[in-house]
């Protein structure tokens, strides 16, 4: 007996799940159908030592409020250790920067005066660009008129913002990161560290054109978390997801992990189902696919079901990893140079300088590590002590910049990279080599392993005009449906992008049910 269902959802990364839990609720029958044996994918929390528990995905500042009580996550056990979790810029020197969204403390008295009011502008900028992320992106050159309207609405975001913002939108949207901050500020660890936010997970130095775009995008996304900011769910980024995949059984979805997609079937020009790796066929009129998009038109579906363009745009669309992520457990609390241990409760950024940051960006370029990482860290067990066993703690580091396709290979590589990386932890913080009890390092390539993605880049596409907006991943697959009848994408390389967003999912729905299956 063959089972049929009205959806298949391929992956049970959050977006799988949003997208399942709204289909679901909207009375389509829906098989969420994971590889892995939970739910989650880079967003799932797991045990990397006997007791010490952590996430790929570290925070959650994306997601917007609407749609975490759409689903009524809170209903299903989603809960908060920590939100607004504010952010500290470290020097190796010990003489920090505490940045807030409307001070910053210990700048020079001119960047302190200057920093507001440049928030409060690039916060309104930003603002303008948020409802076109909430929303299908409109198709370019076409008679339609939902795509006329769309255009129209996206222009008049912008107009109302009046003359002077709209000018300075227009002006900034295509630059780089590096001199919009050295027009406006002094101070080198200042200026470091919004540039880490501009470029984190990207694959671009503060000085590549575009990274102020990439910048504004993550500014409007967050200007939807409902003032939740920087937060950290209860049993991390498991937390979420955990309660994402409570949201769509409860719907009426069935989620099977340990269940891996052999490939889509296709008969007529249109996607009837899928075939799992242990034989099995699955039947429906549409499949949704939250995995990368080389994965799903390439190895999922098959390059002979798709126009040999289209496969040469999904060939060429970039997605070249360059982040790392490393866990520590630890038997005690790190002790950062002259940092109080309050402090330990945010966020920590070591990128003291563009300079430092884009020489660190530098090193990909030629199938290198960088000696000199720009660091993203937390100390998660500060806000939620079940983490770790009792008095003991994990630490959790974003790495830039380690990419993909390491030139001498990654394993052969990966002892002495993890031992540059604990030297450079330690300069920061005497002592907590000596407080290591395990370690996990994930390059790029084993993010790609463990969790399928091509090119081991975290947002399945990297962000950049060529792959934003309209054309997102590729064009002809930038609103969610496919060159095949019933295949739809919902994963990070659709729009809005990467991140733990939820978006993506929730559009992807959208655009089945439109569709009247």
């Amino acid at each position: 007996m063959q089972a049929h269902f009205d959806v298949i959802i391929i992956g049970a990364g959050h977006n799988g799940l949003v997208c399942g839990a709204l289909l679901a609720k909207r009375g389509k029958r829906v098989l969420i159908v994971e590889g892995s044996a939970a739910t989650g994918g880079a967003a799932g929390t797991h045990e990397f030592a006997p007791g010490f528990r952590a996430s790929t995905a570290h925070l959650l500042h994306l997601m917007p409020r609407a749609l975490i009580t759409a689903l009524g996550l809170e209903q299903q056990g989603l809960r908060f250790a920590a939100t607004r979790m504010p952010t500290t810029a470290l020097s190796a020197e010990g003489n920090h920067l505490s940045l807030a969204a409307d001070a910053v403390a210990a700048a020079s008295p001119a960047d302190a005066a200057a920093y507001p009011a440049f928030t409060a502008r690039f916060t309104r900028l930003a603002g303008a660009l948020r409802p076109m992320l909430g929303a299908p992106p409109p198709r370019l050159g076409t008679d339609a008129w939902s795509d006329r309207i769309a255009l129209l609405k996206l222009g008049w975001q912008v107009r109302r913002l009046g003359r002077r913002d709209m000018r300075e939108l227009l002006r900034i949207i295509g630059m780089n990161a590096y001199d919009l901050l050295e027009d406006n500020f002094s101070s080198p660890l200042l200026k470091g560290a919004l540039a880490f936010d501009a470029t984190l997970g990207a694959n671009l130095g503060p000085r590549a054109p575009g990274t102020v775009l990439t910048w504004l995008m993550r500014q409007a996304l967050e200007s939807a978390d409902g003032n939740t900011g920087l937060a950290q769910p209860v049993g991390g980024m498991g937390g979420l997801t955990d309660a994402l995949t409570r949201a769509a059984t409860a719907a009426g979805a069935e989620v099977r992990t340990g269940t891996r997609v052999e490939r889509v079937l296709v008969a007529d020009d249109r996607v009837t189902g899928v075939v799992l790796g242990s034989g099995e066929s699955l039947l429906a009129p549409v499949v949704v696919s939250n995995a990368d998009p080389k994965t799903t038109f390439l190895d999922l579906l098959g390059p002979e079901h798709l126009d040999t363009g289209f496969v040469r745009k999904v060939d060429h669309c970039r997605a070249r990893g360059v982040t790392a992520k490393l866990h520590l457990a630890l038997d005690r609390l790190p002790a950062f140079l002259n940092l109080s241990q309050s402090a330990l409760k945010g966020r920590l950024l070591f990128s003291p300088s563009m300079a430092y940051l884009e020489r660190a960006f530098d090193a990909p370029k030629y199938g290198e590590h960088s000696a000199e990482p720009a660091l993203e860290i937390t100390v998660p067990t500060m806000n939620d002590p079940t983490l770790a066993p009792s008095g003991q703690h994990v630490l959790s580091a974003v790495i830039e910049c380690a990419p993909r396709d390491l030139r001498a290979g990654w394993d052969g590589s990966k002892d002495a990279y993890q031992a540059l990386l604990l030297d450079r932890l330690e300069a920061l913080a005497p002592g907590l080599k000596e407080s290591v009890r395990a370690v996990e390092l994930l390059t790029p390539l084993d993010l790609e392993r463990r969790y399928g993605n091509r090119g081991g880049h975290w947002h399945h596409a990297e962000l950049a005009f060529d792959q934003f907006l309209f054309v997102r991943p590729v064009p002809g697959a930038a609103q969610y449906a496919t060159p095949v009848q019933g295949l739809f994408l919902c994963g990070a390389a659709s729009h809005p992008g990467g991140g733990v967003v939820g978006e993506n999912g929730r559009l992807a729905a959208q655009a089945v049910l439109a569709k009247a299956v």
